[in-house]
């Protein structure tokens, strides 16, 4: 039974009170971060259905907003998501050529993840950081101004990170 933690519980709870009673949708961003966050880093859809039951609003309305927002994952993921934007001023400053680079070397695809399980490649919109590209976002962190050998840099040092 797809449930959250008594502490994500809580949270949950102490988000939806933010807002007015009968507004409780306004909730909904946030709480479908907890539950990425708590059910393996994506959203399926018996825990979109148990966030729209916590806030009391149809699953197509979760749905919606799941599928709509890039930051939400409909599949499983990597321990290590690297999103890289593709958009034009990244485009222009070469993050195609980091893409093909993180495809090679990684040996996947746009959106599939490598076989150890640690690494997912997701092209991303613009992640609104033009005067740092190309960029990716990695978790809460942005990676700016790569090269490929920036990015070799960075898969070594989560290859490392994930050892310990």
């Amino acid at each position: 039974m797809i449930q959250f933690s008594q502490e994500r519980l809580a949270k949950a709870q102490e988000i939806i009170t933010r807002y007015p009673e009968g507004k409780q949708k306004s909730a909904l961003i946030p709480i479908l971060h907890l539950a990425q966050e708590e059910f393996g880093g994506w959203l399926d859809v018996p825990v979109m259905d148990y966030v729209a039951s916590i806030l009391s609003i149809k699953p197509i309305e979760v749905y919606e907003v799941a599928t709509f927002y890039t930051m939400f994952n409909m599949k499983p993921v990597g321990k290590y998501v690297l999103e890289v934007c593709q958009t034009g001023p990244c485009m222009v400053s070469g993050s195609d050529k980091i893409i093909d680079h993180i495809k090679n070397k990684l040996g996947i695809k746009a959106g599939e993840t490598t076989e150890d399980g640690l690494f997912t490649l997701k092209p991303a919109e613009c992640l609104g950081a033009c005067g740092y590209a190309p960029m990716m976002q990695l978790g809460k962190h942005y990676r700016e101004h790569l090269t490929t050998e920036k990015v070799d840099a960075i898969i070594e040092e989560l290859r490392a990170a994930a050892k310990n």
